[in-house]
């Protein structure tokens, strides 16, 4: 059974910071690239970051560029996001997906997801 389990969301104050963990399992990591969402209330999914198993490949959104570092630990199968000098407009819940990738490096495209996992909420308090 395909498994991405998110975790590290909260409450936290502008500034502060947090690291998400998405937990997978169930299929071949190696062969995926991990990608974060976020959805904020009233708008469409965000494609924020990802990463590719593969390469090390990561992409990021120019909203979260420079506050956010994406990372992968290929033997736990598990991808981090650290999230530092939170904004309120951060405050979403966050998703990460997977995408079976053929080539090689990332981009978090909605619809080319294979996988989903059920997020986690992140309020950024201003």
């Amino acid at each position: 059974e395909v498994q991405l389990v998110e975790s590290g969301g909260g409450l936290v104050q502008a500034g502060g910071s947090l690291r998400l963990s998405c937990a997978a399992s169930g299929f071949t990591f190696d062969d995926y690239a991990i990608g974060w969402f976020r959805q904020a209330p009233g708008k469409e999914h965000e494609g924020v970051s990802c990463i590719s198993s593969s390469d090390g490949h990561t992409y990021y959104a120019d909203s979260v560029k420079g506050r956010f570092t994406i990372s992968s630990d290929n033997a736990k199968n598990t991808v981090y996001l650290q999230m530092n000098s939170l904004k309120s407009e951060d405050t979403a819940v966050y998703f990460c997906a997977a995408e079976r990738r053929s080539g090689y490096g990332c981009y978090p495209a909605y619809y080319d997801m294979n996988y989903w996992g059920k997020g986690t909420l992140v309020t950024v308090s201003s």
